[in-house]
């Protein structure tokens, strides 16, 4: 159980013999940095006025009511009523020992694991990976590692569009050009066809028609085109799992699933939707009136699933997959990571979804919306001439500027080392930067904050780590048999073990709401309070041994908190920087 829902329950069962209600909140807060208390019971002013109680006599029965003593020191109120807390030592010197003891740092598996869905990533068949697509692969996968550490088991759902009149286009202009030999053609290449392909569809109406008739024979399975199909798609996803694999993001090509395999469910489903009298046929159309939506003229909404010439919408295709993960996945939890563009769409389809039944009522869907990344002006992050960054130069320029930065702070480090690191350096600043930010804002790009050792950063996070370690190694002792107990004898002994106490409850929180910025935060405020307590505190050279022996308990704790919230963000550590 984290600290936070410790004193949580202590403080909630005095509030219930205090006459509070059952379902009462304690609303227990970290106190802001220049109060001299650790904790704060923020609920108790609002309980105490539904209860009709001056909040601070309220305040002094509820203290009285506290059975267990021994968590705090001093327990006080304040003029609003409001009970602040300061943790006793010596129980702060009992819950980190059990945390220093556990391999798992205390922190234990639920006991009632759910299958949660995670569609992440999602990248354009025949193009290149872009900037944009950073957030969407690299904030789902925090959220995934964080769930299976915590037991759940976790369904990646990398979604691609591997269907639809794109590979029409595709299709004609390949054999047009008569370029079959899939050896010939990178993604590259690939790219820059659809580029002239769309242009060429969009003026040439003889091509519009072998266009259209080449959709048609895709979508009927056709022998020739399918062989096509699966060139272009195999391009893609190898291309896509060395960008994967240079991320360190835990996605892989079992975690595909394209549009094309919902096919078969989609014309069944447009039946069901029109028999539960949820579509309506119109003109050709089949398409679902939503009252929940209204255009610009405050008319309903219409969302069409079929179009006039019997081809189907990616609307059409969502639903299927929504079913699918709900029905024949049993998701009891389904998550979405898409930019803002695409709030409208998966509300539409979930709300659809719903009132045909697809979606278990006990299932949550939930919509993790991001913002853009920004370059200094402000607008979308993209080339001069207005592309979209190629995802692969910017990891590419990210490792070639940690190589400039290692040179200038060790001339000593060898080739090997240099090669090894750099990836790890640059790649994992690019990462946490883009992880740091709130995930629902847009935010702009800077490498100079990216990779500085200062502030909230990857590398100053990294180097904390190597400096523990480097006092690990020189302290001489057996990691795996440390014989002695922890002591807390300064105040900021305290401050760096209750930051450690905090970290089941960081991680709880990012499962939640899946925002890595929290983990970030809890990291970087970690190893800025570990930098104080190692210029404050006397760790090698201690005169007592038994202080000795605490502090690089601590530290080595330390280490393990860092080295795992890093790695639950998909960043990896190393021993020097």
């Amino acid at each position: 159980m984290s600290l936070y829902l410790k004193i949580s329950k202590i403080i909630k069962k005095a509030l219930i013999d205090s006459s509070a209600p059952l379902d009462c909140n304690p609303g227990i807060k970290k106190s802001s940095s220049h109060q001299t208390s650790d904790y704060q019971v923020n609920g108790i002013i609002s309980i105490a006025k539904k209860m009709n109680i001056d909040p601070h006599i309220f305040s002094k029965k509820v203290i009285k009511n506290i059975k267990k003593k021994d968590f705090y020191e001093k327990i006080n109120i304040i003029e609003s009523g409001l009970i602040t807390i300061n943790l006793n030592k010596h129980w702060l010197e009992k819950e980190i020992e059990v945390m220093f003891s556990c391999s798992r740092l205390n922190i234990y598996k639920t006991t009632k694991p759910k299958t949660i869905v995670i569609d992440y990533s999602s990248p354009n068949i025949a193009k290149e990976m872009h900037v944009g697509h950073l957030r969407s692969t690299i904030i789902g996968d925090v959220l995934a590692r964080v769930l299976e550490f915590l037991g759940h088991k976790v369904i990646r759902a990398n979604h691609i569009g591997d269907w639809g009149v794109q590979f029409g286009l595709l299709i004609a202009y390949l054999i047009e050009k008569k370029i079959n030999n899939e050896k010939k053609i990178s993604l590259n290449i690939l790219d820059l066809i659809y580029q002239k392909a769309k242009k060429k569809y969009e003026e040439n109406k003889n091509f519009s028609k072998k266009v259209k008739n080449y959709t048609f024979l895709l979508q009927k399975k056709d022998s020739f085109c399918m062989k096509i199909w699966k060139n272009i798609v195999n391009i893609t996803i190898k291309y896509n799992q060395k960008i994967y694999k240079k991320l360190n993001v835990s996605l892989h090509q079992k975690d595909i699933k394209g549009e094309s395999e919902y096919s078969d469910m989609l014309d069944p489903i447009v039946k069901d939707l029109i028999q539960k009298k949820i579509a309506i046929k119109n003109n050709g159309l089949s398409l679902i009136y939503l009252k929940e939506f209204k255009n610009r003229n405050g008319e309903t909404m219409g969302v069409v699933i079929k179009k006039q010439d019997g081809s189907f919408l990616y609307s059409t295709i969502d639903i299927a997959c929504l079913k699918y993960r709900c029905q024949v996945l049993k998701a009891d939890r389904v998550v979405y990571y898409t930019d803002s563009r695409q709030e409208q769409h998966l509300k539409q389809i979930t709300i659809i979804a719903k009132k045909a039944g697809y979606i278990p009522k006990n299932v949550l869907v939930e919509h993790h919306i991001f913002g853009m990344v920004l370059s200094k002006n402000k607008q979308p992050f993209k080339t001069r001439t207005g592309n979209n960054i190629k995802l692969l130069t910017l990891l590419d320029k990210a490792v070639k500027k940690s190589i400039k930065i290692i040179k200038e702070k060790n001339s000593n480090m060898s080739q090997t080392e240099l090669e090894t690191y750099a990836p790890i350096i640059g790649i994992g600043a690019l990462k946490y930067f883009d992880l740091s930010k709130n995930r629902s804002n847009n935010y702009v790009f800077d490498w100079d904050q990216m990779l500085s050792f200062e502030g909230n950063t990857a590398p100053y996070i990294q180097y904390a780590y190597t400096r523990i370690i480097s006092i690990i190694e020189k302290s001489k002792l057996d990691n795996s048999n440390i014989l002695g107990e922890i002591y807390l004898k300064k105040e900021i002994e305290k401050k760096l073990v209750i930051k450690l106490l905090e970290f089941e409850e960081t991680i709880i929180n990012v499962s939640k709401y899946g925002k890595p910025h929290v983990m970030c935060l809890y990291l970087y405020e970690l190893s800025s309070i570990f930098s104080s307590f190692y210029e404050t505190c006397t760790i090698l050279f201690s005169k007592k041994r038994k202080i000795f022996i605490s502090r690089i308990k601590i530290s080595l704790l330390t280490a393990k908190v860092i080295k795992k919230g890093l790695n639950l963000l998909g960043i990896k550590t190393i021993k020097k920087m």
